[in-house]
């Protein structure tokens, strides 16, 4: 059993050392960490990783600026993610952190470091106990911000 961890260079913090930190606290798997320029780099990344790279799940790391451009960079890494799932039959778990979704730095570095390690954390779950997301369905779960928890009747 086999993590890959794909990062970019564009990011303004290093999420893949977050991913990496959070992994070894939680389990003794393996990783494999590829770091490429950019968000549109991430979905040959991942594949790379699977397939050549012999790792059974992928968390890809991404920083998407505030612009519209990139807005329209996140829609193509997020379609090619979807095409590697696909044509892999494995899970890859998109971990992008938006600068234009905190009101200060603070926050967002708050926002990216809870979203890598609660990804991080559901990757492992994917691989090892897919019991915990089960009993997690329908609870409101959010990584980066606080849970919004479930509509109650």
């Amino acid at each position: 059993m086999k993590i890959g961890i794909a990062d970019t260079t564009f990011s303004r913090i290093n999420m893949g050392k977050i991913a990496i930190d959070e992994l070894r606290k939680i389990s003794s798997i393996p990783y494999e960490r590829y770091t490429v320029p950019g968000i549109k780099d991430l979905p040959v990344a991942a594949k790379k990783l699977l397939e050549e790279k012999g790792c059974d799940i992928v968390i890809t790391l991404g920083w998407v600026g505030g612009t519209q451009k990139d807005m329209f960079s996140y829609i193509v890494l997020s379609m090619g993610l979807v095409m590697v799932q696909l044509l892999t039959n494995k899970h890859v778990i998109d971990v992008t952190v938006h600068e234009d979704e905190a009101e200060s730095e603070d926050e967002l570095l708050r926002v990216a470091e809870n979203r890598v390690r609660e990804h991080v954390r559901n990757a492992v779950d994917l691989l090892v106990n897919p019991k915990r997301l089960q009993k997690l369905a329908g609870t409101g779960q959010r990584q980066g911000y606080p849970d919004v928890g479930p509509i109650l009747k």
